[in-house]
């Protein structure tokens, strides 16, 4: 029983200290950290982990547009790393994955509404080719707007870590970047992994192949210190209950929960997933 009992002050001991540095973290933010939100599908009608239900969507942006937060682009988040552009106070990056068709639909006509900028980032070969997914028109129509900025997310959506050959994963990318600049008539520098998979040589090629920066979906905010191929952002998907409160609690506490899921993974990983399961993150 003392064991058991010393064991157990032991952990709560150590907890009390992950949770103290990870409160100290916060006010060490550094200077230029900017929340990137990420979502895949606007609609009503599906029921899985990728969608949000309109309502709810034009919910959260509407509590942005109220709140004081500026939407940017990935470019103009990166030119104020690296230049010194000043940025909007409190900005913000919203951004979609895939470019399904309910982005045209349901979030576009909300996003005007609220005026917010929003990067979607496209799977090249699925534009104008599947029902579900986005035509050149639209995306057009999209950019025109001066809201909507376009981005990759490869030519097929291929894992770039099973890819393949080297030559798969530059034609993944290189491709890709290619014909959203021919169709879009406009640069694109900014990639979203597949299923957020990566690895050295992966970030490697990104970089080689043109772009400025990646975007994976691991939880946490985007930051001048991080690596640019390998930036964070906050996923607004991951269960079916799609709460205000979760997306409230998710992006304003992103400082501490990111730490807390990164623990999390770290202790799944090394095989400690009873304890991994005590961390609750929503």
């Amino acid at each position: 029983m003392k064991a058991l009992c010393k064991c157990l002050g032991f952990l709560f001991a150590g907890l009390l200290l992950v949770l103290l540095a990870i409160f100290c973290s916060l006010w060490q933010q550094p200077s230029g950290t900017v929340p990137v939100i990420n979502y895949h599908q606007i609609n009503d009608t599906a029921q899985n982990p990728l969608t949000i239900h309109t309502d709810q969507f034009e919910h959260q942006m509407q509590y942005l547009a109220e709140n004081g937060y500026h939407t940017i682009t990935p470019a103009e988040m990166v030119d104020s790393w690296e230049n010194g552009t000043e940025l909007p106070p409190n900005p913000i990056i919203i951004t979609f994955d895939d470019g399904y068709l309910d982005n045209y639909r349901n979030a576009f006509p909300i996003l005007e509404k609220y005026h917010l900028k929003a990067t979607i980032f496209l799977i090249s070969d699925y534009v104008s080719t599947y029902p579900n997914y986005l035509t050149w028109e639209e995306a057009q129509e999209m950019q025109d707007s001066g809201l909507i900025n376009f981005e990759s997310h490869t030519l097929s959506h291929v894992e770039l870590t099973e890819a393949g050959s080297r030559e798969d994963v530059i034609h993944q990318l290189r491709d890709s970047r290619e014909a959203l600049e021919y169709h879009l008539k406009k640069p694109v520098r900014f990639i979203a992994y597949p299923c957020g998979s990566y690895d050295e040589e992966v970030e490697q090629l990104t970089k080689d192949t043109g772009y400025r920066g990646a975007f994976t979906v691991n939880y946490g905010l985007a930051s001048p210190e991080d690596q640019r191929f390998i930036l964070d952002r906050i996923p607004i998907f991951g269960c079916n209950n799609h709460t205000f409160l979760r997306f409230k609690t998710r992006l304003v506490l992103a400082p501490i929960l990111a730490p807390l899921n990164t623990w999390k993974n770290g202790l799944q990983k090394d095989g400690h997933t009873r304890l991994a399961s005590l961390i609750l993150i929503p």
